[in-house]
């Protein structure tokens, strides 16, 4: 039996990357701050020591030049991670992720691939204000060509990145910035994860809440408190983002009946709209009761903490948005 250990999700992190340093020669990190100050998140704090500047490449501060040096990386064959400190800060490589990394494999024709890892920060919760806190993710899951996860949990964060590196295309890690102190019981031997279907965290019969990310804490929260009121909440935890298990997802759906979608994007033109969509198309006599999505307030994420609290998802109005769906009012 696999002796536990207590982590946080950014020491499995950490310990993902140190695995694969030192597993594959061809794997090195680069991005703003990695080497020196550890990464703003803590993250690689210490692997410049261990590794080198050759392997932990502190870079300038323009996203869309060392995006573009992984890309080329990646076709000359070895295996880049970069870091972007925030998912705002990706726009300002959106060219070279959108038009280049996503689009080489079919403008090739197949004759070259771009294993490219980039790991960001996403989501808000840390007062950091409107510039370094949006859920983008969902902008990302738009786009053919490029795959997109989000570990919720400590075995996904220590587990999800090496498969993302044996990945042939490139791979978006979005990190939720509110789970970096995330801590709890990990195995010594924990390893790589699947990163083609999603989890259920939570069996149940009466209803599916579906979310990934920094909200899966909250959903599994919010299911607790329906639990105490007799209505049996299913708890699904996506993972993959792009391509989407709509399988497990339609399984779910098939057994409960009904749906609450967490999803810490905007409602307008969200990841939560393309799922309903879709369960619409395959399942719509499935339903017993119409959808409902719980999703971040149509505003630029605020500074102040009750605001940006108010902002956000909460357990309260997913409790509150299921008991709507199953037809139980609090």
């Amino acid at each position: 039996m696999a002796k536990m250990a207590t982590t946080t999700y950014r020491e499995a992190l950490r310990t993902a990357l140190k695995e694969a340093l030192v597993k594959d020669p061809r794997v090195f990190l680069m991005g703003e701050d990695v080497g020196q100050y550890g990464g703003s998140y803590a993250v690689s704090k210490g692997l410049l020591a261990e590794f080198g500047p050759e392997r932990i490449r502190d870079t300038p501060l323009s996203e869309s030049t060392f995006v573009g040096a992984g890309i080329g990386a990646a076709l000359g064959g070895m295996r880049p991670i970069v870091e972007l400190m925030t998912v705002n800060f990706s726009l300002l490589a959106l060219d070279q992720i959108v038009n280049n990394a996503a689009t080489i494999r079919h403008m090739s024709g197949g004759q070259f691939n771009i294993p490219l890892v980039i790991r960001m920060a996403t989501g808000a919760g840390r007062q950091l204000a409107a510039q370094h806190a949006h859920s983008l993710e969902g902008w990302y899951a738009h786009i053919p060509g490029i795959r997109i996860v989000a570990p919720a949990t400590l075995e996904d964060a220590r587990g999800m990145l090496w498969t993302a590196l044996e990945d042939p295309d490139p791979v978006l890690i979005f990190e939720h910035q509110t789970l970096y102190n995330m801590e709890g019981p990990l195995a010594d031997d924990a390893g790589p994860v699947d990163i083609d279907h999603a989890a259920i965290r939570r069996s149940g019969k009466d209803l599916s809440l579906i979310t990934y990310g920094g909200t899966l804490g909250k959903t599994l929260q919010a299911a607790e408190t329906l639990a105490r009121e007799g209505i049996d909440a299913e708890v699904i935890d996506l993972r993959s983002l792009r391509p989407l298990d709509m399988p497990a997802i339609l399984e779910s759906v098939k057994k409960t009946h009904r749906v609450v979608i967490v999803d810490e994007g905007w409602k307008s033109g969200s990841l939560s709209a393309e799922i309903i969509a879709r369960i619409v198309e395959s399942a719509f006599y499935d339903l017993d009761a119409p959808m409902a999505r719980i999703c971040s307030a149509e505003v630029p994420i605020p500074y102040p903490k009750h605001l940006e609290d108010a902002a956000l998802p909460q357990p309260a109005a997913i409790v509150a948005a299921a008991r709507e769906v199953v037809g139980r009012r609090g």
